[in-house]
């Protein structure tokens, strides 16, 4: 079984009117998930970044697909704005290397909210190579894993929430698995679930 537990202490910010204008968000997009992964042996440079290309997507879908779950569940209000079209807005504008404010991304969306998150660890396993370590018993060394998500309100242009946390599983740790134990935490916080 696959599992991940926090090692810390999270850190919560949450501003004082964070409910009431997270309520009033019709439309969020979830961005691609910031993801640093720690240098490794025998591993380029290029190699490196191409990974983090691939988690940061794959991580996006992961919050987005949990978020959809709370959605279906009535505990999530606010639309999301699909994957596909937010990613080929974001190519149009040159994201992230044209260094755009969550502002500037608000107003360039059109949405209401925007909800970023990252990630950084030293290297985590597809859902497949995960599986096949731990049935081989490949999995107990620890790896820990920093995680944080935000939520950023187009209005105000001001930050009104974010959760950050360590994280620590074995090395079967996967990208979903990840998300699964950030956004279960930082979900009974988040301003989108708590009544007003």
């Amino acid at each position: 079984m696959l599992s991940i537990c926090s090692c810390s202490t999270a850190k919560i910010y949450s501003a004082p009117d964070a409910v009431s204008l997270a309520k009033q968000h019709k439309i969020v997009a979830v961005l691609p998930t910031t993801v640093a992964i720690a240098p490794r042996k025998n591993i380029t440079n290029e190699s490196n970044i191409e990974q983090e290309k691939n988690e940061s997507l794959t991580m996006q879908k992961e919050v987005f697909s949990w978020l959809l779950e709370q959605k279906r569940k009535s505990k999530f209000q606010a639309e999301l704005m699909d994957i596909e079209t937010l990613n080929a807005k974001l190519k149009k504008l040159g994201y992230p290397a044209n260094g755009m404010s969550p502002a500037e991304l608000c107003e360039a969306l059109n949405v209401d909210g925007i909800i970023q998150s990252g990630f950084s660890y030293g290297k985590i396993m597809s859902e497949g190579a995960a599986i096949a370590m731990n049935i081989l018993g490949g999995g107990g060394n620890s790896n820990e894993a920093h995680g944080a998500i935000s939520i950023y309100d187009a209005k105000n242009k001001k930050m009104i929430w974010n959760y950050d946390n360590t994280y620590s599983g074995g090395l079967t740790s996967s990208p979903s698995t990840l998300v699964d134990a950030l956004m279960k935490e930082a979900s009974k916080k988040m301003p989108y679930m708590q009544k007003k």
